[in-house]
């Protein structure tokens, strides 16, 4: 029987290759892979027929090149190809022929590269670059022929350019004619002092000052007594709107009440005419503070005093005692808060020197540490919130400075109580060290000769 099979095999010579899982068997080398194997005639002992070996080869060509095109990328550059026959070729590059392959490779095909994010992730639309990335100054290149010396740390003003001949009629003849131009407000006069005592409200106390003049100016040749009322009866009516933008807006306007009553340019009746007719409760409160300043007018107090002179406005004398008066007052309440509220409101910006002055030598002339601690407290508090400058600080220091000798004939142990003050200024960072350093120093009395031998005082007079 094996006679017979061996001499129908030769008469019928049939080849094929493997049907095996392992089809890419031996070695691997830099070329690639090559496979070729003969393929028996026979599986589990079933002869095969010529239809049969055409299927399985055709499995085998379809399935060598999908494994050629998933190690294409790991291979670039020496990619394998199949010959017609089905033979794996090695050393030939071909590009995968389906273009949707193209489209889901997501791997460079310039073979550039490590395949890492562009700019480190920091790149792509819209994207300026890493987070916290600092970019350095630029700098001028002297070799450019575009460099210009003259533009290079350049400070830029604003200038106004002066009028030509041509523009000067058209600039001043408006203003000249607004001023000889005279202005019919009809009806709408009586809002005039309404809508001044608004804008008054959220201004400083120099500014209600003003305003207290100028409605005081207006009544007569410009404005009647009745313009007048109906302007702070509307005034009245919109005062839970301008408690919204001004909270002391009620109080205000009572003082504003009180000064037209005291300038007579609002009747004595006035506020007599709302009793038992007041609903809102901010105008209750306006009226009451009316009625109590119009009381204590009786008993002395200027009510045309009561919003104080502009800072630059008033007396060096009237200043001085008005600082010598806050700072008693904060040694007695310890409000330091309040304090600041007042020397701003004083609005002498410029003559804050004065007040350091002062209170230097209140603790110059203090009998005990509290007042010394305080003053310093005090200071301290100012410097840091910059309503004392750094050059208004630094002057009070030096006046002092030029007067110890003054007051010394005053305070016998000013000496030595300035040098405690200015140290301890220091060392709460109230002043720098220069002006530290220029805190004049009384030499030490000499009760004995040098070398004797005698107890020397430590303490300085």
């Amino acid at each position: 029987m094996a006679t017979d099979c061996e001499a129908w095999l030769n008469a019928n010579p049939v080849e094929a290759e493997d049907l095996s899982d392992s089809f890419l068997s031996g070695e691997e080398d830099d070329a690639g892979l090559v496979v070729s194997k003969n393929f028996r005639n026979e599986i589990n002992g079933n002869l095969l027929s010529s239809s049969s070996n055409s299927i399985h080869e055709a499995r085998l060509k379809a399935k060598a090149k999908r494994r050629l095109r998933k190690n294409s990328s790991r291979d670039s550059g020496r990619g394998d190809s199949l010959s017609d026959n089905g033979d794996v070729v090695s050393g030939t590059s071909v590009a995968p022929s389906s273009p949707k392959s193209k489209l889901l490779d997501r791997k460079s095909r310039l073979g550039k590269g490590r395949g890492l994010p562009k700019k480190g992730g920091a790149g792509g639309k819209g994207v300026w670059g890493r987070s916290g990335e600092v970019y350095e100054l630029e700098e001028v290149d002297q070799k450019d022929p575009n460099y210009d010396e003259a533009q290079e740390n350049c400070v830029y003003e604003t200038v106004v350019p002066p009028l030509d001949e041509r523009d000067f009629e058209k600039t001043v003849t408006p203003i000249v004619q607004e001023r000889e131009h005279k202005l019919n407000l009809g009806p709408m006069q009586s809002k005039v002092p309404s809508l001044a005592v608004s804008l008054a409200l959220e201004a400083k106390a120099s500014h209600r000052e003003l305003t207290s003049r100028l409605l005081a100016d207006l009544c007569g040749p410009v404005l009647s007594l009745s313009d007048m009322e109906k302007s702070f009866d509307q005034l009245l009516l919109e005062l839970p709107d301008l408690v919204l933008d001004t909270p002391g807006a009620p109080q205000l306007v009572g003082q504003f009440i009180a000064r037209a009553v005291s300038d007579q340019i609002l009747s004595k009746s006035y506020i007599d005419g709302y009793k038992g007719r007041v609903d809102c409760q901010y105008t209750r409160v306006s009226l009451d503070r009316a009625a109590v300043l119009l009381r204590m007018s009786m008993g002395g107090l200027r009510i045309d005093n009561q919003w104080g002179t502009g800072g630059g406005q008033r007396p060096v004398i009237q200043l001085i005692k008005e600082m010598n008066l806050l700072l008693k007052e904060y040694i007695l309440s310890g409000d330091s808060k309040e304090a600041e509220k007042c020397l701003k409101d004083l609005e002498v910006p410029h003559f804050h020197h004065e007040f350091v002055y002062e209170a230097i030598v209140m603790m110059l002339e203090s009998k005990g540490e509290k007042t010394v601690k305080m003053v310093l407290q005090l200071l301290k508090s100012l410097s840091v919130s910059s309503v004392i400058s750094i050059d208004q600080m630094r002057r009070g220091y030096e006046r002092v400075y030029m007067d110890i000798a003054e007051i010394n004939i005053d305070v016998p142990r000013a000496y030595f109580i300035l040098e405690q003050c200015v140290d301890k200024s220091f060392s709460m960072g109230i002043i720098d060290v220069k002006l530290r350093d220029l805190c004049p120093c009384r030499g030490r009395k000499r009760f004995v000769s040098e070398g004797d031998g005698g107890v020397v005082k430590l303490e300085s007079y």
